[in-house]
């Protein structure tokens, strides 16, 4: 793609812009985009690096401590940015930790549920409310029927 601004270099950002609610996109190649402003916020560091400044930001380096698994240092990690496998998380986790909560705000995931879940355990709870009425109106049949179908949605993957 041809850059938008001089119609001469080959673009190589791609940048989306919302202006007046609409989403603009701009293409642009390197030379424009530094001479437009966009340049010294964007071009000269990967994500890789980025990772890496943090990681090493304030840690103290020393330690020839290697990943069991690739073999990678934290020195590494911390140097390039990139972890060498799943298993550099379990072994450089207290190293790792101060800089996850720099990045994230928080180490942990507290997200919504997926929607189908939710669901299922609002059926159950629904369900015991129901059986709970049985059991007081000495409604047994209705109550044996509630709690069977409890059972099931618990047998087929629902949480208690």
């Amino acid at each position: 793609m041809i850059c938008q601004n001089c119609n001469k270099n080959e673009a190589n950002m791609h940048m989306k812009r919302i202006v007046n609610g609409r989403a603009a996109e701009v293409h642009l190649c390197k030379d424009c985009a530094r001479s437009l402003g966009y340049g010294e916020a964007f071009t000269g560091f990967g994500f890789g690096g980025l990772l890496g400044e943090l990681l090493s930001k304030g840690e103290q380096i020393g330690s020839s401590v290697r990943c069991s698994f690739c073999g990678k240092s934290f020195e590494e990690i911390a140097g390039d940015g990139k972890m060498g496998c799943a298993e550099c998380y379990n072994i450089f986790y207290d190293k790792l930790l101060p800089s996850l909560n720099r990045i994230h705000g928080k180490a942990s995931y507290s997200g919504s549920r997926p929607q189908k879940e939710a669901s299922v355990e609002l059926r159950i709870e629904e369900l015991k409310v129901a059986l709970k009425a049985a059991v007081e109106q000495q409604n047994f049949e209705l109550a044996a029927t509630l709690r069977d179908r409890i059972n099931d949605i618990l047998a087929e993957g629902g949480e208690q």
